[in-house]
């Protein structure tokens, strides 16, 4: 009987032994490793929270060249505010494809809002938008008198928008989307002072305005300041669609051509479109050949004092890979005719050759040159790599408008089918294809 009594009094305290090792391990108290598990959790959720405000608010010091130098603030106020020309009201803005962020918005301003006593042709009304930062990837910058003057843009001019929840074009943000309805060329052509530009690209203010109203809306140029090439060669304008910002975790070449990484692009960007202060370096443009205008100025080699870029990259880069792409509404397409369109896009339709699920494009070097898709090379032979990027597919449904490809040039989803059924001799039924372009809307 004293024998099991010690027998039972040992187990006994082993397993409250046990059950006081688990209960520490559950607070936190455990060995080593769990505490640096933790540390690490606290540190990722930190670097997607600094990455987010990166990306909304972080102009890397641009106002320097988007105020200060073009004086694009002026022409946003308009002469009756301190500044130059009518203004740009809130209709204009939304009109030309600028978002405004709702939660910015106070409730009460969205009450007047609703009950039409806000003047939304005023541009004085703009320039309290801009006080609330309630432009999606515009900031301003405002003096002590509460003018303004200087303003900024962000990542998320382009590669945000919003859900039209509040009213079109105001709602909740949507990282990562392709911002289709942006106008940039309209809006960067209303600038006081495109000299600066017109002087980089040795044409006259003329030509620069030209140029920038002729990509229309969803469409940039982030070749012309380093090849100067302001249209193809079938005299259309050279800028190419938006591209969204989601998406991305797993995908290694990012752009239309593959010019480099997430990072890279960012750096790209950053520096050398947004004209943020900061370091970009890429020798490949450089070459006075195929690169005359950045061969010239040495954008190629930008050791921008202080730099405002470089620190921020790794967060930028760590939210970005996170923007998972958005799943299509229920009810956009047919999901009968979609379970059908998988079977064609991994089998005759030899989609998944190249656009690899789950990733929707190839892993490791994902380019291919121009006589492999059997368009043109003029896109391709403005990037170093003289290829296109296999584009990832998933959340296609959210940037339809513009057309597809880089440029645009097939408007609808069948048009792209139609072009590689005949490139490819694939041979598809139009079942097939209309099955196809379910499945397609269904990523």
């Amino acid at each position: 009987m004293k024998h099991k009594s010690i027998l039972f009094v040992g187990v006994f305290l082993f397993a409250a032994l046990t059950l006081l090792h688990e209960s520490s391990l559950l607070a936190g108290e455990g060995p080593e490793h769990s505490r640096d598990d933790k540390k690490v959790d606290r540190q990722a959720q930190a670097t997607l929270d600094l990455g987010k405000q990166i990306f909304r608010f972080d102009t890397f010091g641009d106002e320097a060249w988007w105020g200060d130098t073009l004086k694009l603030h002026q022409a946003i106020a308009g002469v009756r505010n301190g500044g130059v020309g009518p203004g740009v009201s809130p209709k204009t803005a939304l009109a030309v494809g600028l978002k405004v962020d709702a939660d910015a918005l106070p409730e009460q301003l969205k009450s007047q809002i609703r009950a039409g006593r806000v003047n939304l042709d005023d541009p004085a009304t703009t320039l309290a938008l801009l006080r609330l930062n309630a432009v999606v990837g515009v900031t301003g910058i405002f003096d002590g008198a509460g003018g303004i003057k200087s303003m900024g843009v962000q990542c998320a001019l382009c590669h945000s928008t919003v859900d039209d929840s509040f009213a079109p074009g105001i709602g909740k943000r949507l990282d990562g989307w392709a911002n289709r309805d942006l106008n940039v060329g309209l809006i960067v052509s209303l600038a006081p002072n495109l000299t600066p530009i017109a002087e980089l690209l040795r044409v006259d203010v003329a030509t620069v305005k030209a140029v920038l109203n002729s990509w229309g809306p969803g469409r940039f140029d982030a070749e012309l300041d380093k090849d100067g090439k302001a249209l193809r060669p079938d005299g259309g304008q050279a800028g190419t669609l938006i591209p969204p910002a989601f998406g991305l975790a797993g995908v290694n070449l990012h752009t239309w051509t593959g010019f480099g990484s997430v990072p890279y692009w960012n750096a790209y960007v950053a520096v050398t479109e947004m004209h943020g202060s900061g370091t970009f370096f890429d020798q490949r443009l450089s070459d006075p050949v195929q690169y005359p205008v950045s061969a010239r100025s040495g954008s190629w080699n930008t050791r921008d004092t202080p730099d405002l870029v470089t620190a921020k990259l790794p967060a930028l880069h760590a939210y970005q890979l996170a923007l998972k792409a958005p799943k299509p509404p229920v009810g956009s397409f047919d999901a009968a005719a979609a379970e059908r369109g998988k079977e064609v896009f991994d089998g005759p339709g030899k989609c998944a050759t190249c656009h690899v699920p789950p990733l929707f494009t190839e892993t490791g070097h994902n380019l291919h040159t121009p006589a492999e898709l059997g368009i043109d090379s003029f896109q391709a032979d403005r990037s170093p790599t003289h290829m296109y990027r296999t584009a990832p597919l998933a959340g296609l449904w959210t940037h339809q408008k513009g057309g597809f490809f880089h440029d645009g040039r097939f408007a609808t989803l069948r048009d792209v089918i139609a072009h590689y059924d005949v490139v490819f001799r694939l041979g598809l039924t139009e079942p097939e294809k209309g099955d196809l372009i379910e499945y397609l809307k269904s990523l």
